[in-house]
């Protein structure tokens, strides 16, 4: 017995990283996934199959998860295949990292867009499908920048920042329908991303963690699968920090 066992899971931005790792975790523990891509249809082909390859059911959507109408088709479609969803993964996000005397206003309106108004075109379009079923679960990837900020990060900060605001007002909204949001904010988490930079810089960031050590995208994933369960059945509203003690 898994701990999402039939379970519907909507991932968006699940091809790489810390999505692809959710998607996986998801997977392992029972649930049906659902997972959004844009550009590349051949990793998330490859994604498809090892997630069905012991028996797993999983399905890839190309999706822009912040264009308001192809969230709401995207969401009718996993309903058409899945039957309804169950728990939403607003996974999807963007960096355009740049001092803010440097930063255009397309650079901070991509971020804005992608990791925040996207949370509200999903969240939007699955309110339909969980309050028929008076059930559900609703988590936000923010980030331990959206709590304390980071120079040169001010238009993802104010992404994830907003990310916990909007997670405190969809709980209070939807929790008498049974359906709950919270949100997690990761640390440093070692991901493709993180291999290409100077390690002796990351060496530094491991060693300010009291932990010692970058997370990984496995840790996250078991964050998501424990709010996405029953065991949390009694947590709303909150913001989990999967992020080795960085923030106390």
């Amino acid at each position: 017995m898994g701990l999402l066992d039939n379970k519907v899971v909507l991932i968006t931005g699940a091809s790489r990283g810390i999505g692809k790792a959710i998607a996986e975790t998801c997977v392992q523990q029972g649930a049906i996934v659902a997972f959004t891509y844009l550009s590349s249809e051949e990793k998330a082909r490859a994604l498809e199959a090892e997630l069905t390859a012991n028996g797993g059911v999983a399905k890839g959507f190309r999706s822009d998860a912040s264009n308001f109408d192809q969230a709401q088709q995207l969401v009718e479609d996993v309903v058409a295949a899945f039957g309804t969803v169950d728990v939403l993964v607003n996974n999807a996000g963007i960096t355009r990292d740049t001092l803010l005397m440097r930063m255009t206003e397309e650079q901070w309106d991509d971020v804005i867009n992608t990791n925040l108004k996207s949370a509200f075109n999903l969240t939007k379009a699955v309110q339909k499908p969980m309050l028929k079923a008076r059930a559900g679960s609703i988590i936000n990837m923010s980030s331990v920048v959206g709590v304390k900020g980071n120079a040169g990060q001010s238009n993802y900060a104010a992404s994830k920042a907003g990310l916990i605001g909007f997670t405190k007002s969809i709980a209070a909204e939807l929790g008498s329908r049974n359906i709950r949001c919270n949100a997690i904010a990761p640390g440093f988490i070692e991901t493709e991303m993180t291999e290409v930079l100077d390690q002796e810089v990351v060496a530094s960031w491991r060693n300010g963690i009291p932990l010692k050590r970058g997370g990984k995208p496995e840790d996250v994933a078991n964050a998501t699968v424990f709010l996405a369960s029953d065991l949390s059945a009694y947590i709303t509203g909150q913001t989990l920090h999967v992020c080795g003690g960085m923030l106390m």
